[in-house]
């Protein structure tokens, strides 16, 4: 989603507001732009597209002042043209906004009956114009964004300058994440702990309606009925090294090659080796009284519940839905009393998912959250924090976060079923081994990079592409489309290998490559039958499987790709890899923007 910086700062900031833009690109954006107050003037630069075209106005037209706000905007409300840009300005007010003003329309026609002349197309320009009448009439900053904050209704991130004032930055968040970073004698705005990370780790995390007032002098926070509030100051711990991308071409590349090391990582906090036991971290949760699982997510994150659905009625027995948040509350779902409603989000700020666990609770619910920032919004609200540990995800399309959450979406399966008196001791040791080998073998599939590679030209010339699957392979197979259609903009589709004969196969024929995911094993045979009504229509598959695997079907493949021989507990975060790196390298070749790819954004902070 969009990225917010703004700075009140002791020298010149508009380079590291740029700065603190670069950091933010891995959530996707359009077009960006940067604003200070100098000499009594509000003085701004937008640009469309990259932020090298900002940076390229700013060489030719610098831009002084002390302080400043900037944005990298993902177009809702408007195109993304120079004009829809953000900051938004008049006469006496900038601001950047993050999310959507839900009655722009009627305040915008409100304002323009009483002589407001509008520039842009987009929802944002109204709050400028809401603040800065107040302001013109002589009503003073801090109350004018107080009074216009009840006016508008939606998500919204805003940092906000003043003409007049240029030791004034006032912000608010409801629905949208920000933070405040302490520095020395400068104070900072950002949409997360990573955009301000170069310039400081000291950080407050506004709750939700929270605004703030910064001066010079101080910080004053204040909560959503606009009572003074004091918000704990954290170390972020977020670090520029940890955005680096080495020595790899992309940062997709390079998360995909650090998944055995943050699966360890995140495994660590879910096992007891020694006594080859799985915990959790909030080891007093007690699961006993559980009777029902509801599985809430988005994109990635709900392939990774659709795995998690088969382990928890594998090994719990336990009954379980699972639905997209965008869809959640409006099917009006039947909720049993006692039930554990599960959210899993990247970034624990996508706001379908906040709205349906919010329901979730209001309906009773006990909530559990599964989130690799464990201080977004979704964590602090949750009864049962489960962090992953894949640490910052660049990459637009997800990668090690979506394995991370296998991994612990495995260990609470095991955990439930212990809890339900499902799991014997001996059963989980065995749970307890096989994640223990999941990094190795994840280690052992990365080692078929290059002959994945050495296949990609020979799937980037299709205009489509199909996945198929079984068990919990199925939504490997749709996680897989979802990874080619991101990156590479083919068109892809991930099937139950089984459902090819109810229609899917009138698609085959010698121009549409079929990508077969089929460990040995239960499943197996049946996939191959599948498999081979393909083969038997001119499809072209590329077959995934272990050596047994590819030995009994190998044959009359276009190409085969050898994983580790695993346990099926494991096998969704190993064949996770090849169905990465074969979307990675089919995006190289068509020469996609692989880390930002068009219209997509990391963190989806809007409906």
């Amino acid at each position: 989603m969009c990225g917010i910086i703004g700075i009140l700062g002791r020298d010149a900031v508009s380079d590291r507001l740029v700065e603190g833009l670069r950091r933010l690109e891995y959530r996707g954006y359009d077009s960006a732009g940067v604003c200070t107050v100098h000499d009594g003037l509000l003085d701004r630069r937008r640009a469309e597209g990259k932020l090298d075209n900002l940076a390229k106005k700013l060489l030719a037209d610098p831009l002084p002042g002390a302080i400043g706000i900037a944005h990298t905007r993902w177009a809702t409300h408007g195109a993304p043209t120079e004009d829809n840009a953000h900051p938004h300005a008049t006469e006496q007010v900038a601001l950047v906004h993050n999310g959507i003003i839900e009655n722009f329309k009627p305040l915008r026609e409100a304002l323009q009956a009483r002589g407001r002349v509008f520039t842009s197309q987009t929802d944002t320009e109204v709050v400028a114009h809401l603040v800065s009448e107040k302001v013109e009439a002589g009503v003073d900053p801090v109350e004018a964004v107080r009074t216009s904050l009840k006016e508008i209704h939606g998500a919204f991130a805003l940092a906000i300058l003043f003409r007049e004032h240029p030791d004034l930055l006032i912000g608010a968040r409801l629905g949208s994440p920000l933070v405040v970073g302490y520095g020395e004698n400068e104070t900072y705005l950002g949409s997360d702990a990573l955009a301000l990370a170069p310039l400081t780790q000291k950080i407050a995390y506004l709750d939700e309606g929270d605004w703030v007032v910064i001066t010079r002098d101080k910080v004053q926070i204040f909560d959503k009925d606009d009572q003074p509030v004091e918000r704990p100051v954290t170390l972020s711990g977020v670090t520029g090294a940890l955005i680096d991308k080495g020595n790899y071409r992309h940062f997709m590349l390079k998360e995909i090659f650090e998944q055995p090391v943050v699966v360890a990582q995140t495994l660590q906090s879910y096992l007891r080796p020694l006594e080859e036991q799985v915990a959790l971290p909030d080891r007093d949760f007690d699961f006993s009284k559980i009777s029902r699982v509801t599985i809430v997510a988005c994109g990635t994150s709900f392939y990774a519940g659709m795995v998690a659905k088969y382990w928890f009625e594998q090994f719990a027995r336990m009954p379980v839905d699972i639905d997209v948040a965008s869809e959640f509350r409006y099917r009006a779902p039947v909720l049993d009393p006692g039930g554990l409603a599960l959210f899993i989000s990247q970034s624990g700020e996508t706001a379908d998912t906040l709205a349906a666990l919010r329901h979730a609770r209001a309906e009773g619910q006990t909530i559990a959250v599964v989130v690799n920032v464990p201080t977004s919004s979704m964590a602090r609200e949750a009864d049962l924090l489960l962090p992953t540990y894949a640490g910052p995800e660049i990459g637009v399309a997800s990668t090690k976060a979506f394995t991370c959450q296998l991994a612990v979406l495995a260990a609470l399966a095991a955990n439930l079923a212990r809890a339900k008196g499902r799991l014997s001791p001996d059963a989980e040791r065995e749970i307890v081994k096989h994640l223990a080998e999941a990094p190795a073998a994840m280690n052992a599939a990365l080692s078929h990079d290059s002959e994945i590679e050495a296949l990609a030209p020979l799937i980037a010339p299709a205009r489509d592409v199909l996945y198929l699957g079984r068990g919990p392979d199925y939504p490997m197979a749709l996680e897989g489309a979802l990874k080619l259609k991101e990156i590479s903009y083919i068109h892809a589709e991930g099937y139950a290998a089984g459902e090819m004969k109810h229609g899917p196969i009138a698609l085959i024929d010698d121009n549409v490559p079929v990508i077969v995911i089929a460990p040995s094993g239960p499943l197996f045979e049946k996939t191959v039958s599948n498999m081979q009504e393909v083969q038997a229509r001119g499809g072209k598959v590329v077959l995934i499987s272990d050596a047994e695997g590819i030995a009994l079907a190998g044959e009359g493949c276009m190409a085969t790709i050898e994983m580790p021989k695993v346990h099926p507990l494991i096998a969704p975060l190993v064949y996770a890899v090849p169905v990465q790196l074969l979307a990675y390298h089919v995006a190289v070749v068509k020469g996609t923007d692989v880390d930002q790819p068009r219209n997509l954004a990391k963190s989806v902070t809007v409906e």
